[in-house]
């Protein structure tokens, strides 16, 4: 896949599960907000430049972005972002910068697009994403009553209750750790639909060994089918990575089925473990296992071990565990908020593939209806022809055959349409002279034109001798938009279609406006002539026109403008940037509507 094209995940979709790991481990910006909303580009290390033009590693498709607006370079502490002089800026979570360090969930805004920035899962050990193939789910001996070494039990809603509440809590202690963990939970709660899951589940594993004298911790999930599947193992420092992270079955499906966290202070204590020889052999000694109880349900548990031999258990006494209730407690609280951002990663990937399903299926019906309807024609047609063959009846083969290549032509044209709509286009940019351009689509035109009795009105410009565009692409944005005039008039009294080439002051921009007398669009519908497959031409339109045209001028740098009123007539403006606009940036504030 090339760099600088939507990720391959899910419809482009940028949250959820079911990530390739090597994917979540990459540092990326996704644009959230924008004509280029969905769009993700991998930062792998590499210096990037983001802006308008097509030579960035990240390019916008949005006019109020600079040619080049910004730089994101990577340093030995992260990623740091360099304004280059845009036109309009750059706002950091809102704020203007010129420069400042990334973190990851960090939103960038420029122009009228959003991007955000999401951080690579770090492990300082360099090692860390191969600890979950450590992790083994051991089965206990069936029983299913905690014995005495279990010291306490606390609800799952306790945790919510406490980040909202910390001066409730019942120690120093915990209260200091949970006013700290309440930025966290509001943040994680804000962000979670759009950060990667297994990076924020790796951030939350980090605070959780840094509070909890823990020497492993991992996060069970709940797939789809039941299944447990590990997420965000860590080990603390020192401890040796070799070794498996031997998760008790028994207290996992204890705290699922009775939905209480539990502390055990002595693993060797429990007649249960005895038997279960991987705990034995690793000398698990306690562990915290916590429900991770979201808003709707519970997405699974927050493991969290010692380890110890027993004689050194029973030289620092029973009583000077390294668990506490208090980080019993903690560990509840930690776990309440990664399950909302589990939640909410999942309900947001639910709704991004049900919108990329419905998108697949219009387009398939869209594209269905316009070729039934061709092929209605050709059918038409063939027959036609059948029919003269068999009476030597010239002049109605002559008919035949044209209608069957007039509707060859609606193929060939909804083929190039779909191409030119799906692809990215880099503009063959060269001096053009707009007259000449829009005389040649007038020829074109001029034909139809007279045999609907539509008046063709042309007013040449001054100073429009030398645009820089792509004479292909524009004169093809031209020609729809004229060709849709001509139709919409075609049934009006007196109909009329004017173009004129100007160039609007002070000069940064050059337009080609059509004004037509037609029965004018309502203003709740000029969004949506733009959308794919909207055609107001029945059976004589693909839909794409105006679409394909309108992307065309934003390749450019520029954009389709329509001003309509209802029962008087509809003007379109095509405005490409000047030479000078086109290589620098577009103009602090957007440019005023044409008259």
């Amino acid at each position: 896949m090339p760099r600088g094209s939507p990720v391959a995940r899910g419809g482009g979709a940028k949250y959820g599960r079911g990530v390739a790991r090597e994917d979540s481990a990459v540092p990326r910006l996704i644009v959230v907000r924008g004509v280029d909303e969905g769009k993700q580009f991998d930062l792998a290390g590499r210096t990037v430049t983001v802006g308008r033009h097509s030579s960035n590693a990240v390019p916008l498709h949005d006019t109020q972005v600079s040619r080049r607006h910004l730089e994101i370079r990577p340093g030995p502490d992260g990623y740091h972002l360099l304004d280059l002089g845009s036109g309009n800026g750059t706002l950091l979570n809102g704020r203007p910068v010129r420069e400042a360090d990334l973190k990851s969930g960090d939103t960038i805004a420029v122009g009228q697009s959003v991007l955000m920035f999401t951080a690579a899962r770090t492990d300082p050990a360099g090692s860390g994403d191969d600890l979950t193939e450590r992790v083994r789910l051991v089965a206990g001996s069936g029983a299913v009553d905690f014995p005495s070494a279990v010291v306490r039990t606390v609800s799952p809603d306790l945790g919510s209750q406490l980040l909202a509440r910390p001066a409730l809590a019942g120690t120093d202690w915990l209260r200091t750790r949970l006013a700290s963990l309440a930025a966290l939970y509001e943040t994680a709660d804000a962000v979670s639909h759009i950060l990667d899951l297994d990076q924020l589940l790796a951030k939350v594993m980090e605070l959780v060994l840094k509070s909890v004298e823990a020497d492993h911790g991992c996060f069970m999930l709940r797939a789809e089918g039941g299944s447990l599947v590990p997420k965000a193992a860590r080990y603390r420092d020192g401890v040796s990575r070799a070794e498996e992270l031997a998760v008790s079955r028994t207290i996992v499906d204890q705290v699922l089925r009775e939905n209480q966290g539990v502390l055990v202070s002595d693993v060797a204590a429990d007649d249960r473990y005895r038997a279960v020889e991987s705990l034995v052999r690793h000398n698990i000694r306690e562990a915290i296992c916590v429900p991770m109880k979201g808003r709707r349900e519970t997405v699974g548990v927050l493991f969290l071990d010692t380890k110890s031999t027993l004689q050194q258990f029973v030289s620092r006494g029973r009583e000077e565990g390294k668990f506490t209730e208090d980080q019993l407690t903690l560990a509840s609280a930690i776990a309440h908020q990664a399950a909302i951002a589990v939640e909410e990663s999942r309900y947001h990937q639910a709704l991004v593939n049900a919108e990329r399903l419905a998108a697949v299926g219009s387009t398939i019906a869209a594209m269905s209806h316009h070729v039934k309807n061709i092929m209605q024609g050709v059918r038409f047609g063939a027959d036609m022809v059948r029919t003269a063959l068999k009476d030597d009846d010239k002049d109605l083969l002559g008919k035949g055959w044209k209608l069957v290549e007039r509707n060859q032509a609606r193929i060939d044209q909804l083929i190039l349409d779909m191409l030119s709509y799906s692809k990215e286009r880099e503009p063959a940019v060269e001096p053009t002279d707009l007259n000449q351009l829009c005389e040649d689509v007038l020829d074109v035109v001029r034909g139809r034109a007279q045999d609907r009795g539509v008046t063709l009105e042309w007013h040449p410009g001054v100073g429009v001798g030398a645009v820089p565009c792509d004479p292909d692409g524009i004169h093809r944005a031209v020609l729809n938009v004229v060709s849709n005039a001509v139709d919409a008039v075609e049934d009006r009294p007196s109909p009329r279609v004017a173009v004129q080439a100007l160039l609007e002051p002070p000069g940064d921009w050059a337009k080609v406006v059509v004004v037509d007398s037609g029965p004018g669009i309502p203003a709740d519908q000029v969004e949506d002539i733009f959308r794919p497959f909207v055609s107001t031409k029945g059976s004589r339109g693909t839909g794409l026109g105006l679409p394909v045209s309108r992307k065309t001028l934003r390749e450019h740098g520029g954009d389709v403008v329509v001003q309509s009123v209802v029962g008087k007539g509809s003007k379109f403006v095509l405005r490409i940037p000047t030479k000078a606009a086109f290589a620098a940036d577009p103009p602090a504030a957007p440019p005023s509507e044409p008259e």
